[in-house]
C-alpha cells in the first residue's frame, strides 16, 4: 500500500524486452536500501524488484502492465516518480493508493497561475469518477481534485510539488497514470449493481 507521496524521482538507466515482458534499470538515491521482491511504485505502479546491482535495481513489467499503463513510453534518461511501501507505523500523509493503475489520461491543458499550476486531465468516461476535493493519483502522485468532469477533472500543483517530482516536465498530449480513489471505485461498483438489482 502506498500514500501518493513521492519520496525521490528515480533514472530510467537501461530499457531490455523480454517476449511481452519489459525489463527496467532505474538508479535512485535510496536503491541499496531496497530489497528483491520489495513493491515500489513508479509512477503510481506497483512493481516488484528483481534484482539490485551497485548502481541501480531492476523491475519487470508484463504486458498487462504495459498495456494498462505509460510505461511502455519510457525511455533511458527519463525521470520517473517513486515511493516505498507506506511502513505499518506510518502515517497516511496523501491518500489510499494500491499501485494498481486504472487507466491513462491525456494531459489537456496546463496553466501556470503566478505560484502554482493547474493541469486539466482527460480520460475516458467509464474508466473512473472524480468529486471536487476528492483525491486522484496521477504518475504515482496523490493529489486533490480541483474541477470534476464526467470525462475529465483538474488538479493544482504546489511549487514543493511541482519542484520534486516529473509533473513539471508534461505538457499537453502526455499520458499519464491515474489510479482513481478506492473508496470512489467501491461506491460506484455498488450503485451499478444495485442498479442491475432493480432490473
Amino acid at each position: 500500500m502506498f500514500t501518493g507521496i513521492i519520496e525521490q524521482q528515480a533514472k530510467v538507466e537501461e530499457i531490455v524486452k523480454e517476449q511481452s515482458n519489459v525489463h527496467f534499470h532505474l538508479s535512485a538515491p535510496f536503491t541499496q536500501e531496497l530489497k528483491v521482491d520489495q513493491s515500489v511504485a513508479h509512477n503510481g505502479v506497483c512493481l516488484t524488484v528483481t534484482k539490485i546491482s551497485d548502481n541501480g535495481y531492476w523491475v519487470t513489467a508484463i504486458d498487462e502492465t504495459l498495456q494498462r499503463t505509460n510505461l511502455s513510453q519510457w525511455k533511458v534518461g527519463d525521470a520517473i516518480n517513486v515511493e516505498r511501501c507506506m511502513p505499518a507505523n506510518g502515517r497516511f500523509d496523501g491518500h489510499i493508493v494500491q499501485g494498481h493503475v486504472d487507466c491513462v489520461g491525456t494531459v489537456d491543458e496546463i496553466h501556470d497561475l503566478d505560484g502554482s499550476w493547474m493541469i486539466f486531465i482527460a480520460h475516458d468516461m467509464d474508466a473512473g469518477i472524480t468529486v471536487n476535493k476528492g483525491s486522484i493519483c496521477v504518475n504515482g502522485v496523490s493529489l486533490t481534485v480541483v474541477d470534476s468532469f464526467p470525462d475529465a477533472f483538474s488538479v493544482a500543483i504546489i511549487p514543493y510539488t511541482w519542484e520534486h517530482t516529473n509533473l513539471s516536465a508534461l505538457k499537453p498530449g502526455d499520458l499519464v497514470n491515474l489510479e482513481f480513489d478506492i473508496l470512489g471505485k467501491y461506491l460506484k461498483k455498488f450503485s451499478v449493481s444495485l442498479q442491475i438489482s432493480k432490473k
